[in-house]
């Protein structure tokens, strides 16, 4: 099942030598609902794209199962006006899952349920601190630069988001795009977990601002890096340096920001990479 990701529509295009009639290439987005044992989770308005990619990731880096083993079947049902991505988990994992969601849900007028809500999204991050990843200075301007020339999207439209994966000395492995920060992120957990790749092995690159979210899934990825064309929240500052991650953001040419455990950057002299 595929829906375009791209739609030309017609604009009136204001320049300096006058206004004229023309269309212009701008990205799909549409409801795309996250639904475990026939329950929708969480709906996201989302590039109609990657779907099993986006169904694994979310899952991974939300926390709702702990591999891809967990899954027993994805199916994708378009519905017209959205997506609804029935995601069937083998039964161990789903009683955990039905268990999280009772817990989160809790009895109608309970006052603490705002809070357990609050402990969920503000849930311990996975500790990358361990990670032996070191990178010289030039490959974060490299992994920036690199992932630019693999956002198909984004050069027809300048309206998406991307996330990639950075590995030393190879360049970009995986990417994806979306109009949802978030969701290119999710989309390209999915993509590695699918393809087998060790997120301890390399970065994780994206085009957005850094918010906790990107951290906190970036940790689940188990990257130790993320690095980003943006800046960083303070709330993503310290859950990177909570995690042991290294926040590398404002990227710009050759010039970028640490904000956190820089001992993971060298000033080793540059190489090329196609």
């Amino acid at each position: 099942m595929t829906r375009p990701p791209i739609t030309p529509l017609p604009r009136l295009a204001h320049r300096a030598t006058g206004t004229s009639r023309a269309d212009r290439n701008v990205p799909e987005e549409t409801a795309v609902a996250l639904s475990y044992g026939g329950t929708t989770h969480a709906v996201m308005m989302a590039s109609p794209a990657d779907f099993e990619d986006f169904a694994i990731g979310f899952s991974l880096t939300e926390g709702i199962i702990a591999s891809t083993d967990e899954i027993e079947a994805i199916d994708v049902e378009d519905h017209g006006a959205g997506i609804d991505i029935q995601i069937r988990l083998f039964d161990k994992a789903n009683k955990r899952f039905e268990a999280r969601r009772r817990r989160l849900a809790g009895p109608v007028g309970c006052g603490l349920c705002g809070i357990e809500s609050i402990d969920e999204a503000m849930r311990a991050v996975r500790d990358v601190s361990g990670s032996t990843l070191v990178l010289p200075a030039y490959e974060i301007t490299q992994a920036v630069r690199l992932l630019s020339k693999v956002q198909p999207l984004h050069k027809e439209t300048g309206a998406v988001h991307a996330a990639g994966f950075y590995a030393p000395g190879r360049g970009i492995l995986i990417a994806r795009e979306d109009v949802g920060r978030h969701n290119a992120l999710d989309k390209l957990a999915g993509a590695l977990a699918q393809a087998g790749i060790d997120g301890a092995s390399g970065a994780i690159v994206v085009t957005s601002r850094v918010s906790v979210e990107m951290v906190q899934k970036t940790a689940a990825i188990g990257a130790s890096f993320i690095i980003a064309v943006s800046a960083p929240t303070a709330l993503a500052i310290r859950t990177a340096e909570e995690a042991g991650m290294t926040l590398v953001a404002l990227v710009r040419g050759d010039e970028f920001d640490i904000f956190t455990h820089p001992e993971r950057l060298t000033s080793e002299s540059s190489a090329h990479v196609a």
